[in-house]
């Protein structure tokens, strides 16, 4: 079952979104970068507030995804990607993004907070933030 309401063209979108993000990472870093959208569309707190659909997600602005603006973003969806889009949608969740709301890819070690959030962990080259339950309940109730 669906954890967000999507439809064909939004489970596409999000698997661009995942592959333009995280490819280098494996299906493991996508499936975190997933985790992190479908957190921000869920949570409606914090900097993703009134943020209820796909669309919104992914061109937020200010506040969203740096890959948007390269021409990577924009080719077609693979199969693959589309794939982890779906098991993202239907509320896979894979640690250290289980309930982040942002990542990021520092040029060193993680700190332990980032814009005052709490580091929850690293994956490859990104490290991943989590608000707290008391900020945004919304993100660890799924």
């Amino acid at each position: 079952m669906a954890v967000i309401k999507t439809n064909s063209e939004d489970v596409k979108l999000l698997a661009r979104l995942l592959r333009a993000e995280a490819e280098g990472e494996g299906a493991q870093g996508m499936l975190m970068v997933g985790n992190v959208g479908v957190n921000r569309i869920l949570s409606n707190c914090l900097d993703f507030k009134n943020i209820r659909s796909m669309d919104d997600m992914v061109y937020q602005s200010p506040g969203g995804y740096e890959s948007i603006q390269k021409p990577y973003f924009y080719q077609k969806a693979r199969e693959s990607e589309i794939a982890l889009a779906r098991r993202v949608i239907s509320g896979e969740r894979t640690w250290p993004a289980t309930n982040a709301l942002w990542f990021y890819r520092p040029t060193g070690d993680c700190p332990d907070r980032w814009w005052d959030q709490a580091n929850s962990g690293r994956f490859k080259a990104h490290c991943f933030f989590v608000p707290t339950q008391t900020d945004c309940p919304r993100v660890y109730q799924y």
